[in-house]
């Protein structure tokens, strides 16, 4: 009996050294502006690509802004709406988008402070689009239906005014910090370049270091992405992050082990440790782009959120994992870290659509083969 008792304590010790809980370390840290909630809206889009151009202001300026995010959003939604009709209904209309729809929006209106736009109205202090996305497409599908020959422009003026009323009127003039701007004076102010930005992706069905465009639904606009082999990729996150550069990201969270409320998100490599690597280092799968491929074409991955990079940690191994800002709040019943998650390299590998980054973060023999 006593030597079953001391094997059994032996083994136990064991299992207690091999488990590990996270215990995380900086390496890299670049500046942004607090988190915010998207709410009960499909904007993340536009709060993750805000939130990049919010820390491209701080590197440029040094000035720390809180943009509206919902001034994109608004402007947006009449862009979306214009391409439903003319698509005759053939496309999707939904609160979905890409970070380059933001950067579409901010070089055609210009940009605006929260203080400007806040996107509402009626004394509410939480976003909600579900009424207004409901609203919009059946207007916009009586609209198609209807036509006879001949589609009435007043179409776009109803649009306008529905969007006046679940969003507030858009700002043409307004102050800040004691002066007088508009979207496109106050865009000038914060030296923003919208030739400077572009979206990076990584797909064997695509040839390398070309562009095309994505065929994923939220990507309406059909907006070219350059594509680059997967070590590529990995390369330009960490190069941009080692030259001062954030990246916004597009990626999916329908995995088990993408988890706000543990402020962590790895690929295991054995998934029986999807519960285990919540709160404990595990092994980690290899990531060839073949692999990515086949969960990219089984609609394993898909474009699901989108997020904020703006750092690196690496755990008590010296495995590296990336500081991600999300837009779910900072409610600690709802999530850790402040509203951030740490992503492993494995999960960036696997899971990514794409990113949207300043194209001189771009190491510069990729900079070069891209044609830059």
């Amino acid at each position: 009996m006593r030597k079953i008792f001391l094997t059994l304590c032996f083994s136990l010790s064991i299992g207690l050294l091999h488990a590990q809980e996270y215990i995380f370390t900086p390496v890299t840290d670049i500046e942004a502006t607090e988190v915010k909630s998207q709410d009960i809206t499909g904007t993340c889009w536009s709060f993750s690509a805000t939130s990049f151009l919010e820390s491209e202001i701080i590197r440029l300026t040094g000035k720390k802004i809180n943009v509206s995010e919902m001034f994109n959003v608004r402007n947006t939604y009449s862009t979306k709406a214009w391409n439903y009709v003319m698509r005759q209904g053939k496309a999707q209309f939904s609160q979905g988008a890409l970070g380059h729809d933001v950067i579409n929006s901010v070089r055609q209106n210009g940009l605006v402070p929260e203080t400007a736009f806040s996107g509402l109205v009626f004394n509410e202090t939480r976003y909600n689009h579900i009424e207004l996305e409901g609203t919009l497409k059946a207007m916009l599908d009586n609209y198609i239906l209807s036509k006879s020959g001949n589609l009435s422009p007043k179409w776009k003026l109803a649009v306008e005014n529905v969007l006046d009323v679940y969003m507030g009127k858009k700002p043409s003039e307004f102050e800040y910090e004691g002066k007088t701007y508009t979207p496109e004076s106050f865009l000038k102010m914060t030296k923003l370049n919208m030739d400077d930005y572009i979206t990076i992706t990584s797909f064997t069905h695509q040839p390398y270091y070309q562009s095309f465009i994505l065929n994923i639904p939220d990507n309406f606009s059909n907006g070219a992405m350059l594509n680059v082999p997967l070590t590529d990729f990995t390369a330009i996150i960490d190069n941009a992050l080692k030259t001062g550069y954030t990246i916004e990201w597009d990626t999916d969270v329908s995995e088990k082990t993408f988890s706000a409320k543990y402020g962590i998100a790895f690929i295991p490599e054995n998934s029986g440790d999807a519960l285990k690597g919540l709160k404990e280092i595990v092994s980690e799968k290899v990531i060839t782009p073949e692999y990515r491929q086949q969960e990219f074409e089984n609609y394993n991955t898909t474009d699901d959120h989108l997020m904020h990079i703006v750092g690196s940690l690496k755990d008590q191994n010296g495995t590296i994992y990336y500081k991600v800002k999300n837009s779910w709040g900072t409610n600690p019943n709802r999530v850790t870290n402040g509203g951030y998650v740490y992503v492993s390299k494995a999960y960036i590998e696997l899971k990514s659509i794409s990113i949207l980054i300043h194209k001189d973060a771009l190491p510069k023999d990729i900079k070069k083969k891209l044609g830059l």
